[in-house]
Parts: C-alpha cells; sequence; structure tokens
C-alpha cells in the first residue's frame, strides 16, 4: 500500500535562526529624543548645523523630533509588545558632558539611567552607542574630529559612560558608522558640522579610527563581563561592467566604503593599495598608532541597506569613481534612493566573515523607508513588510550556510528625523505624528512582533 506524502512548507519564523539570536531595534539620541535644551544639555553639531538655512530638507530641524526624552517609557513600552527583548539606544555627548570634557551633567545622567532602568523592568537588554555622530558644538569650535585631541576627549566620555552605566550596561558599541560622519559631515559637507575637503577627511578618519579601538579598551577596563562592539555601514559593491577601469573603481568604492575601518582595528592596516588617495593619510600617522589602532572586538555590527553600482569616471576629484543613482538603473527603489536588493546583505555578511579576526557579527540595523499612508488609524505598509522578510530571508541564508551572524536589528523603532533628509523618509514599525506625538503601530511592527513571538 503506498500512502500519499504530504509535504508541508516550513513556516518562516524567528525560531529558525536557533535560541541564541540576538533580535533587536536601533534608535540613535539626535533622532529621536529632543529636548534639545532640556536640563543641561548643550548644543551638539546637529543642533548647530540644523539651524542653518537650506541644509536640511525644508528647514527641519530635530529639537523635539519623537520627544524620546519625554516619552520613552511609551515607546519601550511598545517594544516590549512587539516582543522585541534588546534595544540598541546611544547616548548624547552634550547632553551627559555639556561643555565637551569636563563636568558631568547629573540630569544627563539621570535621564540615561531612567531608560536603562526601564528597560531591564520590561526585560529587555540595553545596548549602548557611545558616539552616533552628535559631538558637543563646543568641541567642534576647537576643531572637532579633524583635532587630534579629540581622542583624549572621546576617551573622557567613554570613561563616563562606562563608570555610570557600566553595571547595569553589559552590550556597548563604540562608534556609529564612522565612515558616513567622516564622508558625509568632514568631506562633502551635507551631514554636521558641515565640513569639505580632504584637509578634513583625512585627518577624520584617522582620528576615528584611533578612537574607535581607545573607546574598546576602556570599556572592556571599565565593565566587568561587557560585550564590547563597533559598527559599520556597508553596501555591496558592483561595477556597471566587466571592464577594467570599472572593476577599478569598484575596488575603490569597496576600500573607501567596507574597508577603510575595520581593517586598521584587525591589524591589516589601512587599504593603501585598492584606494592610493589614502597614502594622503600617512602624515598624520604617528609612531605607535597602527598598534594603538587594533583591538579585538568582542562583536563586530554590519548595517546594510543596499548595493551600490559604480562606474569610473574623469570627472570626481581623487577618486575618479561614481556611485551611480537607483533611480537611473530602472530598479525598484526605497525613499532614501537605495535599491531594494536583499541579496546585498548576504553578500556583506559574506564579505565580512571573511576576515579571520571577527569573533562574532551582528547585523546592527537593516530596514527601508516608504511612503506610509494611515487608512482608518492603521498603516498599512506592505513595501517595508515585505523588504524586512525579503532581506531576514538573506540573512538565514547566511546562517544556513554557516556564515557567522549572531543577530539583527532592526532600523528603526520610531518613524524619526533622517538627518540631511529630514522627516520625509519615515523609518520606523511605528508611526509618529510629529505634531502630537501619536504612535501608531505599523503593519509592519505587528508582522515584526508575531515573527518574534513564534
Amino acid at each position: 500500500m503506498i500512502k500519499n506524502k504530504t509535504s508541508k512548507k516550513t513556516k518562516f519564523t524567528s525560531k529558525k535562526f536557533g535560541e541564541d539570536f540576538v533580535w533587536g531595534v536601533s534608535v540613535a539620541a539626535y533622532q529621536i529624543e529632543g529636548a534639545h535644551d532640556k536640563d543641561d544639555k548643550s548644543p551638539s553639531i546637529w543642533d548647530a548645523f540644523t539651524s542653518k538655512k537650506g541644509v536640511i530638507h525644508k528647514n527641519q530641524h530635530a529639537n523635539t523630533s519623537c520627544d524620546f526624552y519625554h516619552n520613552y517609557k511609551e515607546d519601550i513600552l511598545l517594544m516590549k509588545k512587539m516582543n522585541i527583548s534588546n534595544f540598541r539606544f546611544s547616548l548624547s555627548w552634550s547632553r551627559i558632558i555639556p561643555n565637551g570634557v569636563g563636568e558631568v551633567s547629573e540630569k544627563g545622567i539621570q535621564f540615561y539611567n531612567d531608560v536603562i532602568n526601564f528597560c531591564l523592568e520590561q526585560g529587555i537588554v540595553p545596548w549602548v552607542t557611545l558616539y552616533h555622530w552628535d559631538l558637543p558644538q563646543v568641541l567642534q569650535k576647537k576643531g572637532g574630529w579633524v583635532n587630534r585631541e579629540v581622542i583624549s576627549w572621546f576617551k573622557e566620555f567613554a570613561s563616563v559612560c562606562a563608570q555610570n552605566f557600566g553595571d547595569r550596561v553589559k552590550h556597548w558599541m563604540v562608534l556609529n558608522e564612522p565612515m558616513v560622519f567622516t564622508g558625509a559631515g568632514y568631506f562633502l559637507g551635507v551631514h554636521a558640522p558641515g565640513r569639505k575637503g580632504l584637509n578634513n577627511f583625512l585627518p577624520t578618519i584617522h582620528h576615528a579610527v584611533l578612537c574607535q579601538s581607545a573607546g574598546g579598551r576602556i570599556l572592556r577596563k571599565m565593565v566587568p563581563n561587557a560585550l564590547v562592539g563597533t559598527t559599520f555601514s556597508c553596501s555591496y559593491i558592483t561595477p556597471i561592467d566587466k571592464k577594467k577601469k570599472n572593476i577599478i573603481a569598484a575596488e575603490k568604492a569597496d576600500a573607501l566604503l567596507n574597508r577603510l575601518f575595520i581593517e586598521p582595528s584587525l591589524g591589516l592596516g589601512y587599504p593603501f593599495e585598492s584606494a592610493p588617495i589614502l597614502k594622503r593619510l600617512k602624515p598624520y600617522i604617528k609612531d605607535g598608532d597602527e598598534d594603538d589602532a587594533v583591538f579585538n572586538f568582542d562583536f563586530i555590527g554590519i548595517q546594510n541597506y543596499t548595493r551600490e553600482v559604480v562606474q569610473h569616471s574623469y570627472f570626481v576629484p581623487y577618486l575618479n569613481t561614481k556611485i551611480i543613482e537607483a533611480n537611473k538603473r530602472n530598479v525598484n527603489t526605497t525613499l532614501m534612493n537605495w535599491e531594494v536588493y536583499p541579496k546585498s546583505i548576504y553578500k556583506m555578511i559574506k564579505k565580512f566573515n571573511s576576515y579571520k579576526g571577527i569573533n562574532k557579527l551582528i547585523i546592527t540595523e537593516n530596514g527601508a523607508a516608504f511612503k506610509d499612508v494611515i487608512e482608518k488609524g492603521e498603516v498599512n505598509d506592505v513595501e517595508r513588510k515585505k523588504f524586512l522578510k525579503e532581506y531576514l530571508k538573506q540573512v538565514y541564508k547566511a546562517k544556513e550556510k554557516g556564515l557567522k551572524v549572531d543577530g539583527y536589528f532592526v532600523w528603526t523603532l520610531t518613524d524619526n528625523f533622517e538627518w540631511a533628509e529630514g522627516y520625509r523618509p519615515r523609518f520606523g514599525l511605528v508611526h509618529v505624528n510629529f505634531e502630537t506625538q501619536k504612535r501608531i503601530l505599523k503593519a509592519s511592527g505587528k508582522w515584526f512582533g508575531k515573527f518574534l513571538k513564534s
């Protein structure tokens, strides 16, 4: 007798990733907190930058934003409702040390203590990023990241944070996406503090590399049982075709966007050969710096959203490399004009797995901005839900193939201030009305909650 065999398709749930896989959401202080001048807080470079006309979409700013400063309990409870057990957030340097160095604000410390304690009360693990782009403006007046003194300033900030929060916070990240805050802020000038040119960019790169390792050493020394990491933006880079000049252009872009900050920390130095312009870094490198740049992080966070297609260009100074915008390539895009390309996250997991010195790899940001519409009090964000599913399937594919990947954090919890783009792109699992501060859990947030619960 032959029995009919029926095959059940296994449901795609968080359980497939294993019990030790870490799930969470990520946010950043300047983008959500508001309360820009509340309780001792001094201006950061982003407070100063957004006060200028014409640098931000519709001259918007984050003086109030989601007002997380006053609404943190509501937002943490929304996380709990979504079964999110890990919360990555950053600390505002100018809220904790208003003068950049020296006297510490008790009110600033108290705010973060309140957030940390409420997370723990709700069973949510705090993951803290030391620096997510909001340098105190008072330090920018002294040169900011261009000034080598930033290393000692940063060490002091890291020590204050470790001392005040290290008894409860055991998961730390030193820097968020150093390539973005150095490149956009000190080379292109489209982010705070709005500086341009190689003379700003090159020293900033090197000082960020040294702060990355210095912060790691301080956290490891001062926080018992700490898991210390740092995070990098990364994009899968492909040349427009197989012409040699375009392949070389792709190698340059990859060296700058994906390799520039990870390789010095692993003892590999800067990728001079792939991007010869980096040889101009050498005057800034002092005796002992190459050793000081090395730190054995417990985990590396990678943040991937898209891929970039590049070609050679005689008209781009220094690099001769041009990124072809997604809307000129006839591909599906998000509101940020980023290509929806799920394979990119698999490719980047694979690329970072090729380094021998990485202990753990965690996706510390992934998400998408689409146009959200409120209908009958609901936000049915089908595109975002589809985006998250497709990218997560690529993360699972990497795990299934034996590649190292140990966690995944969605960017982001709530709609917020999205840097130069202002409030136009919404990345949140939770919709925010920035006038009334009303929150609406989107369909993507409901789906993610069910996905985690399963």
